[in-house]
C-alpha cells in the first residue's frame, strides 16, 4: 500500500508502565474509535476499557486498543462494575474522556434551549464516576469554548472538592507536531499535586505541514477510490463545485472565483465573514481544524491543495495522526464515507493523546514517593 507514513511519531507500543511497583491503567469515557486511548498506550499506560454509546466504534476500538469496548450510555455505567471488573486494587487509576462537544460549541450556544440539551449532563456523569471510582489522575479534552461555561466551572469545583489539583489550558495541537491547527481544551487533575502539560515541541520553524503528511499519497479524482487503499476515497463533487474548486487557490477564498460561481450567501454581509468555506488547504502549512464534515468541499477549507476534490478518508486520518496501519473497518464493503468520516473527525488526535499521556507519566514519576 503506497501511503504516507508519519515518521515523527513512534507507533511501537512499549511495555506496560509501572511506577512504584504499580501498573498505570486507564478507562476511557466517550472513547470513540480510540484516538486518546492509542496515545496513552504509546507511553505505556494500559487501557483497560473504553465506553461509548456509538456502537459503530466498537470494531475499531477493540482491534486497535486491544481492550474491551462497552457499548453503553454513560448514565447507565456502574462505577462498582468498573472497579470490580477492570481496576485492580494495586493499579494507579487514570480516568480520561472527551464528552461529546456539540452542546458546548459556539454554534450550539446560539440555538435556543441548547443549555437544556441532555448532553450537557454528561459532565455531571463524568463527575459521578470520578467520585465513585476515586482515580489518581483525571483528564478531559473538549472544545475551547467549554471553559467559559458555568457547567465547566462546576466540574472543576467538584474536582477540587474531591481533593484534586486541577489545571487546564487551551492547547494548540500543531505546537506538539500535529499537522493541523487544532485548538482544544485539556484539563488535568491529580490527587498527588499540581499537574501540567509537557512543553510544546514545535514552532513556526518546524510545524508539520500538510505536504509532509499526505503529499505522497496516490492521486485520485473526485468520487474515486484508490486501487491501492480502500480508505483513500473522496466524495464526488457536482459540476458547479468542480468549477469552484478549479478556480480556488491554496489558502485563498471564494473571492478568487468569478462572480457567476459565487453563492447567494457570499453576496450578503453576513456571508462575507466565512472566507474559509469552499477553500483549498496549503501544502506548506498545517491543515485547518478537521470537523466531521471534512469530506465535503463546501463545509470548510477542506479542498485538496492541488487535486480537484475534498479530502479523502485516508488523508483525514493521517492529518488526525492515525498511523497507516490503524484499522477503521472489518470489510471493504463496511466503509461509509459519512460514518468513518464522523469517527475520524470526532476522534482525539493520537498525537494529543500521547502528549496527555506523557504529561501524566511525567507527573506520576515526579511524585512517585507519594504513591503507596
Amino acid at each position: 500500500m503506497t501511503i504516507s507514513v508519519i515518521l515523527h511519531l513512534n507507533y511501537i507500543h512499549p511495555r506496560i508502565l509501572k511506577i512504584s511497583g504499580k501498573n498505570v491503567t486507564a478507562i476511557d469515557l466517550f472513547c470513540g474509535i480510540g484516538g486518546l486511548s492509542y496515545g496513552l498506550k504509546q507511553v505505556g499506560i494500559k487501557v483497560l476499557a473504553g465506553i461509548d454509546i456509538n456502537s459503530t466504534c466498537e470494531y475499531s476500538f477493540q482491534e486497535n486498543i486491544k481492550a474491551q469496548f462497552i457499548d453503553s450510555d454513560i448514565r447507565d455505567i456502574s462505577s462498582e462494575k468498573l472497579i470490580t471488573q477492570f481496576w485492580n486494587n494495586n493499579d494507579i487509576r487514570v480516568l480520561v474522556g472527551c464528552a461529546p462537544c456539540q452542546p458546548f460549541s459556539s454554534h450550539s450556544n446560539k440555538i435556543k434551549n441548547a443549555r437544556s440539551s441532555q448532553k450537557w449532563g454528561l459532565l455531571d456523569e463524568f463527575i459521578r464516576i470520578i467520585q465513585e471510582t476515586n482515580p489518581t489522575i483525571v483528564s478531559m479534552e473538549n472544545v475551547t469554548n467549554l471553559s467559559n461555561k458555568e457547567i465547566f466551572k462546576d466540574f472543576t469545583k467538584a474536582l477540587m472538592n474531591q481533593n484534586y489539583f486541577v489545571t487546564y489550558d487551551n492547547i494548540h495541537c500543531h505546537k506538539y507536531g500535529l499537522a493541523q491547527k487544532r485548538k482544544r481544551l485539556v484539563l488535568l487533575a491529580s490527587k498527588l499535586g499540581k499537574i501540567k502539560m509537557v512543553e510544546p515541541t514545535h514552532d513556526k520553524s518546524n510545524y508539520v505541514t500538510v505536504k509532509e503528511v499526505i503529499g505522497n499519497l496516490p492521486k485520485i479524482n473526485s468520487g474515486e477510490i484508490s486501487k491501492l487503499d480502500p480508505l483513500h476515497r473522496s466524495t464526488k463533487l457536482t459540476e458547479i463545485n468542480l468549477r469552484r474548486i478549479r478556480a480556488s487557490k491554496p489558502s485563498g477564498t471564494w473571492e478568487d472565483w468569478p462572480i457567476e460561481l459565487r453563492l447567494k450567501c457570499h453576496k450578503k454581509d453576513s456571508g462575507k465573514t466565512y472566507k474559509s468555506v469552499y477553500g483549498r488547504m496549503s501544502w506548506s502549512e498545517p491543515a485547518p481544524t478537521l470537523t466531521t464534515q471534512f469530506y465535503n468541499f463546501g463545509t470548510g477549507r477542506f479542498g485538496h491543495p492541488e487535486q480537484d476534490r475534498a479530502l479523502s478518508l485516508r488523508e483525514a486520518s493521517l492529518l488526525q495522526s492515525f498511523p497507516s496501519e490503524y484499522k477503521f473497518y472489518n470489510k471493504v464493503e463496511d466503509i461509509s464515507i459519512s460514518k468513518v468520516g464522523i469517527q475520524i473527525g470526532n476522534a482525539v488526535p493520537i498525537i494529543l493523546g500521547k502528549v496527555i499521556g506523557k504529561s501524566i507519566v511525567r507527573h506520576l514519576k515526579n511524585n512517585s514517593s507519594q504513591i503507596s
